[in-house]
This record gives structure tokens, C-alpha cells and sequence, in this order.
């Protein structure tokens, strides 16, 4: 049963279309990766599902369990149970890592989650989530934030982009963590085996959906970042 239901759905920018009629959907308790080349629209279909600011549909619908959310801010999507994990996280100036960790409807252990993440508690629930955290640290500190919220369903938004020994059993690990606490995951990514670690996956090309399928098949007719339905290497269709 589809838990995210996306119908002809499409989002323009001055002179350019970024999705045309795009048709997506997620099932309950699924990780379904998109895949698709850097700039193909992937982290812009992010924020129009999660209600970003300056993200609303042109056409088309969003539902989530089968209600419509097209026009609901983002915080009551939220309290939906829609959760994303940002490209490119945040700081919070004078926020300790167990503060932050506690923020919102907290269901799992942080220092648990933390494991999850490849962290020490005992070394980061009092660090602040400033400057003084690496790159990589912060996404992990993010990633452990979702996790204790255990939300319905969590967008990773290139899961491994800034993180520097987050390794594929360390994903896998931590997606595994998602769907055993009931979690759908739209796992977005640019590399063919990322795909590999999904239940179902889809490609993303010239603003629609051009494949879905079992993960195996969509990862080879991708591999080398070759969009498979226009046959063109460089195709982002920006």
C-alpha cells in the first residue's frame, strides 16, 4: 500500500522546467532509492515532498497516507511523520549534540541512535552542533536526529555526501535501523550502488520518472551515470 503517492507532478523555475508530470509513489515500510545525475531535480522533488519554503507544485499532487499535503507548511508535514536528512546539514550555534538529539517527538535512545551512526555518546552528547563538528560529524549527528524521531517516512537526501568513512554496510546498517522501526525511506542518490541497497528504485530523467523497477535493473541501466532512456552521458535535462 502506497504511503507517498506523487501524480503529475511539476515544478518550474525562470526559463527553465526542473520536473515535468513526474508520477512517484512509496510504500509503507519501503526504501526506494531515486536515482539520478547531479542536477536531474532529485533534492528539488526532496523539497516539494518535505514543504520547503519556495517549493510548491506548479501541477500535480502530493498525498501522504492518502491525504493531500500540496499545500501544508512544512512543519505539519512533519508532524505527519515526514522526515529529511538535508544534503547539506545545518549548525546550531549553542545547541548541545544531546539538546538537538531530544528536539521534537523523541521514540528511540539518542545515545542508541548515535551508535546507529557510527558515533560515541560518551564523546558527542555534550559537543555542540556548531563549527566545531567536521562535515562528517554533522551529517552523522543528523542522521542519528531522524532516527530518534523514527518518522513514517524519511527522505535521505544523498546520504554519504559529506561524510568522509561512511562506508555501504554503514548505510545499509543505518536504513536497516529505518524500516525495522517501521520507517519508509526515499533514498536519493546519484551513485548506481547506493540504488543496490533498495527495495524497489526509480529513475529520475528530463524531469519525470523514465523506469522503475527492481533495484538490480535500474543500477545497471544507469551504472556510469549513462541516462539509459535518452542514451546520453551527460543528459541532466536541467
Amino acid at each position: 500500500m502506497a504511503l507517498l503517492e506523487i501524480d503529475h507532478l511539476s515544478f518550474h523555475v525562470p526559463a527553465r522546467s526542473v520536473l515535468d508530470g513526474l508520477d512517484l509513489d512509496v510504500a509503507a515500510g519501503e526504501i526506494h532509492a531515486l536515482v539520478g545525475a547531479n542536477g536531474a531535480g532529485k533534492s528539488t522533488l526532496a523539497y516539494l515532498v518535505m514543504g520547503c519554503e519556495g517549493y510548491r507544485p506548479a501541477t500535480g499532487e502530493i498525498r501522504f497516507d492518502h491525504h493531500r499535503i500540496d499545500d501544508l507548511p512544512l512543519h505539519e508535514r512533519a508532524r505527519l511523520g515526514i522526515s529529511l536528512a538535508w544534503q547539506e546539514p545545518t549548525r546550531y550555534e549553542g545547541l548541545s549534540v544531546r539538546e538537538y538529539l531530544a528536539l521534537g517527538h523523541v521514540v528511540a535512545d539518542a545515545q542508541d541512535c548515535l551508535h546507529h551512526v557510527g558515533l560515541s555518546p560518551n564523546d558527542y552528547l555534550n559537543r555542540m552542533v556548531d563549527k566545531t563538528l567536521s562535515d562528517d560529524e554533522r551529517k552523522r549527528v543528523e542522521l542519528a536526529s531522524v532516527l530518534a524521531l523514527a518518522p513514517r517516512l524519511v527522505i535521505l537526501d544523498e546520504p554519504t555526501s559529506g561524510i568522509d568513512l561512511l562506508s555501504i554496510r554503514e548505510l545499509i546498517g543505518v536504513i536497516g535501523t529505518f524500516k525495522a522501526r517501521g520507517s519508509a525511506v526515499l533514498l536519493i542518490t546519484h551513485r548506481e550502488e547506493i540504488t543496490r541497497i533498495a527495495d524497489r528504485a526509480s529513475q529520475l530523467c528530463g524531469g519525470h520518472i523514465v523506469g522503475t523497477g527492481d533495484p538490480e535493473s535500474v543500477a545497471a541501466g544507469y551504472q556510469g551515470r549513462v541516462c539509459w532512456h535518452c542514451d546520453d552521458r551527460d543528459c541532466h535535462h536541467d
